[in-house]
């Protein structure tokens, strides 16, 4: 579906200096820009997002994880090695079971943001 809103443009070209020197002060480094850039790659992910969501509700192990989302375990750990380097899901071993949770409280309130948001009517 093509979106016909157009967008808004200025009809004239004055600067307000004072708005950009604002802006500049409080810009964020590249690098941290960057990392920023990096996070919501790995989270553009549609499978990640479904492994995120699954964690979201209880800690799991790969053979879950695979068979909640109907993917081979290869393919499960793959995406969660992704996410792991991302420090999205952290792992914990009991005995010969490595079970997977997310990494902190920040990745559920980045989630839930994002849910409210597309829910948004």
């Amino acid at each position: 579906m093509k979106d016909t809103e157009e967008i808004e443009v200025c009809s004239c070209c004055k600067i307000h200096d004072d708005c950009v020197n604002c802006v500049k002060k409080n810009m964020l480094d590249n690098e941290t820009f960057i990392k920023l850039s990096e996070l919501f790659k790995v989270l553009g992910d549609y499978t990640r997002i479904k492994i995120i969501y699954a964690l979201f509700t209880k800690e799991l192990c790969v053979c879950d994880i695979a068979e909640l989302l109907d993917m081979s375990q290869s393919s499960i750990s793959h995406q969660l090695r992704i996410l792991k380097s991302a420090r999205l899901v952290k792992f914990r071993k009991e005995g010969k079971t490595v079970f997977y949770s997310l990494d902190d409280e920040h990745i559920s309130q980045i989630f839930n943001s994002g849910l409210e948001h597309v829910e948004h009517n």
